[in-house]
């Protein structure tokens, strides 16, 4: 269902009580009661449980699977995957220039990724009630996936043309993925690039920034929008660069300090964050979700630009007694 997705931003930034808009998607495997496996294998699967997730829960948008393994299987990645958790990159695909400047940027529809764009127009047919997204890695965090995450970091400095020659293929494939995204219908993105958080400023200034900015150009408009994730440690650090991408609304974790944040990011522009995933959604109860749902809300929703989230995407086995107590410490903050 197409939407004007700015006005739908603009609705929820000026709306005295908004709606929650957590990273919520492979906990599904529970409501369908099937494995990772089998869910990320699947795009009936995927849009049923895409649709599962909305009846029970009142999210802002769905999201579709924050698998951060499709692109880099695209390009002939090793993946691991398991019953309980999400995929995984195995090992280092590229070693030096020359393998560098032999990789073939695949065709959308490679590997899983024609599946998972699939399962998106299949989710547009089940929900249509609010926006729903697919989500997408960020270019640096698809190189480090190829280079191998410690080796890209001091690839950085000791190789920069290479990880340059890794990022425009990279780059290149994840605007035509986003392109295939939108023509399914998505009504958006939510691009996560947590690897760029590990960065100093003037790497991520470098290495990042300017190639997610190239994808949200190629993308973005008024019914289409980019919602750029990043759970890095050192995003407070980088944040002037990174609102240079573009980006419709921005999305960090829980290892900074989201009210912090907030005074970072302009006033007509949507954050969201941060209860901890593995933390709280995982590992809590319900009352310490609840304690720290309320913690952050009671903090940042000063900011009128602020939406509560989870920090990052919900693992596969969270409790949905967690996932329902933070809806609920939502709906009892904006009680008060």
């Amino acid at each position: 269902m197409k939407r004007n997705m700015q006005k739908w931003l603009e609705d929820l930034r000026t709306a005295p009580v908004k709606k929650a808009m957590p990273i919520l998607s492979f906990p599904a495997v529970q409501l369908l009661g099937i494995s990772v496996k089998e869910l990320i294998s699947d795009s009936n699967r995927q849009a049923e449980g895409m649709r599962l997730v909305a009846e029970r829960t009142d999210s802002a948008a769905a999201v579709s699977l924050m698998d951060l393994s499709v692109e880099a299987e695209c390009f002939g990645a090793t993946i691991r995957v398991s019953d309980g958790e999400v995929p995984t990159v195995v090992g280092r695909m590229i070693h030096d220039e020359d393998e560098a400047a032999a990789m073939v940027v695949p065709a959308v529809g490679a590997a899983r990724s024609g599946l998972y764009v699939e399962s998106i127009a299949k989710a547009l047919e089940l929900i249509t009630d609010r926006p729903v997204l697919a989500g997408i890695i960020g270019p640096f965090s698809l190189a480090a996936r190829l280079l191998d995450v410690t080796e890209i970091m001091m690839d950085c400095y000791d190789d920069p043309d290479m990880v340059h020659v890794v990022l425009e293929k990279s780059t290149a494939f994840l605007i035509e993925y986003a392109k295939a995204y939108k023509a399914a219908g998505a009504n958006g993105i939510v691009m996560a690039e947590p690897v760029a958080g590990l960065l100093s400023p003037a790497l991520e200034e470098e290495f990042s920034a300017p190639y997610v900015k190239r994808i949200v150009d190629a993308v973005q408009d008024e019914s289409f929008i980019v919602i750029y994730h990043n759970c890095g440690d050192n995003t407070i650090r980088m944040i002037d660069s990174i609102l240079t991408t573009g980006a419709a609304a921005y999305h960090f974790g829980n290892s900074i300090d989201m009210a912090e944040m907030l005074t970072h990011i302009p006033a007509d522009t949507v954050a969201m964050g941060n209860v901890d995933p593995a933390g709280q959604f995982l590992g809590g109860t319900p009352q310490s979700i609840r304690a720290a749902t309320l913690a952050v809300m009671e903090k940042c929703c000063s900011y009128p630009n602020f939406v509560i989230s989870s920090g990052c995407d919900i693992p596969p086995r969270s409790s949905w007694d967690n996932i329902d107590a933070f809806f609920a410490a939502v709906d009892e903050y904006y009680g008060k």
